[in-house]
């Protein structure tokens, strides 16, 4: 048996191929595991529980039919993500950050955004955007005006994304080193960044690894991870066209 984790597949209309990948990634390694954790960014943007595309309805599906255990962390592009939707898909929503016993080591997960201190801006909106009261008021719109705000924000952030040193948008070392010594951990794994890799630092003067899951676009990235004692494994595949 295994744990698996991915992050950032971004699943929308316009990526059928990324649809398919992932169903196909459920039959061929997840179905054979006994833990899956998906830490965000699973869609590309989720307007809330009380209204699914139709498009994302083979996701929901593949997932309900899983027959494993299955964590949830929200990203930065579906932090809308709720109850209903963990009701439909037999899913377990977690906090970022959370902390899990990985075969006897302790982990540190995250989706990664909250690292990446230097890009001022950004945490500021993140900040608006994860407020209850916000996410509260946002829900009370309609699904049109929802629709609206999102394709704004959208537009916003690639503009923004255009502008910053790649540097800025990546994580913060220091906030690296003090969320994993606040955990007590030695391991951290997080996605975000898309920058697929397995960094060695050092935490509380000891040896430490941050395992960063990559974005699925022409390859589709996970982590395995096992009883036996060895290390997390960042692995990935090539996606085909669809």
């Amino acid at each position: 048996m295994s744990t698996l984790f991915i992050s950032d597949l971004h699943l929308d209309q316009h990526r059928t191929d990324l649809m398919a990948a992932f169903i196909n990634f459920l039959n061929d390694h997840a179905r054979h595991a006994e833990n899956l954790f998906i830490l965000g960014d699973f869609f590309e943007v989720w307007l809330g529980d009380d209204f699914i595309p139709p498009f994302l309805q083979p996701a929901i599906d593949a997932l309900a039919a899983l027959p494993i255990k299955k964590y949830l962390m929200h990203g930065n592009r579906d932090f809308l993500l709720g109850e209903q939707f963990c009701k439909l898909t037999g899913m377990t929503l977690l906090n970022d950050p959370t902390v899990i016993d990985l075969y006897g080591r302790p982990c540190l997960l995250m989706h990664g955004d909250s690292l990446c201190t230097k890009d001022v801006a950004y945490m500021e909106a993140r900040k608006m955007l994860r407020d209850p009261d916000f996410q509260a008021d946002f829900l009370t719109k309609t699904v049109e005006e929802r629709i609206a705000f999102a394709s704004s924000a959208r537009e916003q952030s690639k503009a923004h994304t255009g502008e910053m040193s790649t540097d800025i948008m990546d994580v913060t070392l220091s906030e690296v080193e003090s969320a994993m010594s606040n955990a007590g951990v030695n391991l951290m794994i997080h996605g975000h960044t898309h920058r697929p890799a397995t960094h060695a630092l050092i935490v509380n003067e000891k040896q430490a690894t941050r395992i960063v899951l990559g974005d699925w676009d022409t390859s589709g990235w996970y982590i395995t991870a096992g009883p036996s004692g060895g290390s997390p494994e960042l692995m990935s595949f090539r996606l085909t066209g669809d």
